[in-house]
């Protein structure tokens, strides 16, 4: 086995075995079956959705720490009455499920329900460092916003991560799922050549119908082009198939060096809990499988 082939395999396990999940308060069930696959201190990240409300959000963040993982509610800022009710959110989750991360994100309405305009606001809020929480995660974006401009777009990044360290707790960088690898990666080397050396979750759609992923990146603001698509490894004559990120994860993996940092998979399981983690035991598989016959690991796509 070359050296090369050696640690492109190393490589390969750190990165997948180092995945978080996101996984909203009415899959809780699936979690729970699928909790023996998933490896404990797993960080579960618990999205904000307009059709589930704080009880829920509150019960699943509860049910997470129960099942040994640590949960990571999202806070959509527009979406949240009152400071009030923020605090009251903060304090449960802390108390009640033993919370110290949560991922802040502006939300998709376009008037604020209360007086939280954007995670900028929530983050300055304090109600954060005074409830005990230690990591706070942003949003980036690879593949471009939908209303900022890309010089925009670092402006606010480098602006959040400094607030959030002034406050002391650790910003984590969460990305929106891609298509394209290699975007991903020029926007890891461009996010480090401006200092920012914070780890970074990549975001990372687990196996689904062709349709469905589509779908998901319309509602999300996601990029998928023809040609993004076919470097994803979806063919247009495939489009009633399923796909998963194997050519994705791969091109990932063989592009990341010592100088991106911390770069870890975020799954968002589109096709479901089970089918993601059996893509995840493939995948270590795979990588073990090219470490044993010294071949490299395999850019096919599923």
């Amino acid at each position: 086995m070359s050296a090369g082939v050696g640690r492109m395999e190393a490589l390969a396990q750190t990165f997948v075995n180092a995945f978080s999940l996101e996984v909203s308060a009415k899959a809780m069930p699936a979690l729970r079956a699928e909790a023996d696959r998933i490896a404990r201190g797993t960080t579960i990240s618990i999205p904000y959705l307009p059709s589930e409300d704080d009880a829920a959000r509150l019960a699943a963040a509860r049910r997470v720490r129960e099942l040994g993982f640590e949960p990571m509610p999202h806070l959509s800022a527009r979406r949240i009455g009152s400071r009030a009710a923020l605090e009251h959110f903060i304090e449960r989750a802390v108390i009640d499920a033993g919370i110290e991360r949560c991922f802040v994100i502006a939300g998709d309405l376009a008037t604020p329900a209360g007086p939280f305009a954007d995670s900028t606001s929530i983050i300055e809020s304090g109600i954060l460092e005074r409830a005990g929480i230690k990591v706070v995660g942003v949003g980036g974006h690879p593949q471009g916003h939908p209303v900022m401009t890309s010089a925009e777009r670092w402006r606010v990044l480098e602006s959040k991560c400094q607030r959030i360290e002034e406050r002391g707790m650790a910003p984590l960088v969460i990305t929106q799922f891609a298509f394209d690898a290699d975007i991903v990666l020029a926007w890891l080397n461009e996010l480090r050549a401006r200092g920012i050396t914070h780890p970074v979750l990549v975001g990372v759609p687990g196996p689904a119908s062709i349709a469905r992923l589509v779908r998901y990146a319309a509602m999300c603001g996601v990029a998928a082009s023809t040609s993004m698509l076919s470097r994803y490894g979806i063919s247009i004559g495939r489009l009633l198939g399923r796909a998963g990120p194997d050519v994705f994860v791969d091109r990932l993996v063989e592009g990341l060096t010592e100088a991106h940092g911390q770069v870890s998979p975020h799954l968002f399981p589109f096709g479901g809990i089970a089918p993601t983690m059996e893509w995840v035991e493939h995948y270590r598989m795979r990588a073990g499988d090219a470490h044993a016959t010294g071949s490299p690991v395999a850019d096919e796509p599923s």
